[in-house]
């Protein structure tokens, strides 16, 4: 009789704790965004002139708030970008050395590798980019009524809600792994792993690092500053209206990031999507920079890029690398991934200006932003061409087809069939 972790239904229990996990970090994350009027605002408004939002007109008011340049402001996203790629790369390592509980990724490649592991990414993507659609639908409305003070407080109860979350995922996996029998040979392959085994991950892993950070170096830093921008560049935008338009981004990557994934675990091909959404990034930030399309066009399409991103890129770290290192595989990812936003965010917090006092930021200034993010982009498609080079030198393992690989190499990649750690002090090559 097939115990309850054999079920199909065990592992979508798991998805589901999982998926909830970062709903709240992910609605706190894009608060700013939604408020930077009232964080770039002035401390202090002249009697009769305070307002908190754009007139209907698209003219400003003084807007009070706690006076932060734009400088400071994309700090605030560094300062957390930073924090995380300490954490996670820690986090990550202690995970493969302990087991896998309490990291979202690693439990999500643990419990629909050779499954359904695409769709089960993008539906962790679409749960955590529910809590960022909500925000910029509803946040700026909590705050006209019950104040900045309070629009924080609500955001950590919904950061409670994921550690309860977290915790109930840990207690599901540690169950269903003891039911499958695993949990004693996963922790007796963590035993093995090494801090300096992080130079043995192979060449294949770092281009798809590379190819993650350039490309999150455009979409995050942009959807920080996007809601102001739209009000900078654009007449007639409101600040309500300017963030449902940014938030755009999120609402299509909640929309198709489920279709998406069944998609890439039905034709494979993880290596072209990567170079697909890429190159379709580019005129998206071009438009922004040099014309006056419609900034609802622009956010639509980098929310449809960046769902395929996430769907190709993520999922395709299991099949690189051995499944006693994936917790520090995905941590370092995420790790370099932090690192680059981080910088992202404070350059173009410089690109930006550093007087507070400027109700409207000059559009070259935003032009030079763009001009940014295109790079970035160009950086992105060179990285994953690269990527695609290298792995069909090595066995095609990413764009490998569902219907084109035999039956057994679909569910077993190179990175599993090789000793996960050979302690063989004569087998030092890569882990792939």
């Amino acid at each position: 009789m097939a115990v309850a972790a054999e079920r199909g239904s065990y592992r979508f229990v798991v998805l589901l704790f999982n998926c909830l996990l970062t709903f709240g970090s992910y609605f706190c994350f894009d608060i700013p965004s939604v408020l930077q009027e009232q964080f770039q605002g002035n401390l202090t408004c002249p009697t009769g002139t305070h307002h908190n939002s754009t007139r209907h007109n698209g003219t400003l008011e003084c807007v009070e708030g706690l006076g932060m340049t734009p400088a400071q402001y994309n700090l605030l996203y560094a300062i957390y970008a930073w924090t995380n790629a300490v954490v996670v790369i820690l986090a990550g390592f202690l995970i493969d050395k302990l087991g896998n509980r309490f990291v979202q990724n690693r439990i999500t490649a643990f419990w629909f590798k050779g499954k359904e592991l695409a769709l089960a990414f993008g539906l962790t993507l679409s749960f955590s980019r529910l809590g960022s659609v909500l925000n910029f639908f509803f946040t700026q409305q909590f705050e006209a009524k019950f104040g900045m003070q309070w629009t924080l407080w609500g955001g950590t109860l919904l950061c409670v809600l994921g550690f309860v979350s977290a915790l109930t995922v840990s207690a599901l996996d540690k169950v269903g792994m003891k039911q499958l029998g695993l949990d004693g040979v996963i922790q007796q392959e963590s035993k093995k792993v090494r801090i300096q085994d992080i130079r043995r991950l192979p060449l294949r892993y770092w281009l798809l690092v590379l190819t993650i950070m350039f490309f999150y170096n455009g979409v995050f830093p942009f959807v920080a500053d996007a809601s102001k921008f739209i009000q900078d560049k654009y007449s007639g935008y409101s600040q309500q209206a300017a963030a449902y338009i940014a938030g755009a981004v999120y609402d299509s990557s909640l929309l198709l990031s489920a279709a998406v994934g069944i998609l890439i675990d039905y034709v494979g091909l993880r290596g072209v999507f990567a170079v697909g959404c890429a190159a379709l990034t580019l005129p998206v930030f071009a438009l922004l920079a040099f014309t006056f399309v419609p900034p609802l066009v622009c956010t639509v399409g980098l929310g449809i890029t960046y769902s395929f991103a996430a769907a190709s890129m993520w999922p395709s770290i299991p099949l690189v690398v051995p499944q006693a290192t994936l917790g520090t595989a995905m941590g370092l990812a995420t790790s370099v991934q932090m690192v680059g936003v981080g910088l992202s965010n404070v350059i173009v917090g410089h690109i930006l200006g550093t007087k507070s006092s400027e109700l409207k930021i000059p559009l070259w200034r935003w032009q030079q932003m763009m001009i940014f993010m295109l790079a970035n982009t160009i950086a992105c498609i060179a990285a994953s061409v690269s990527l695609n080079v290298v792995d069909k030198k090595q066995g095609g393992t990413l764009n490998r087809t569902r219907k084109g690989a035999p039956a057994e190499q679909e569910d077993r990649d190179p990175a599993d069939a090789a000793p996960l750690l050979d302690d063989d002090p004569g087998n030092e090559g890569s882990v792939s």
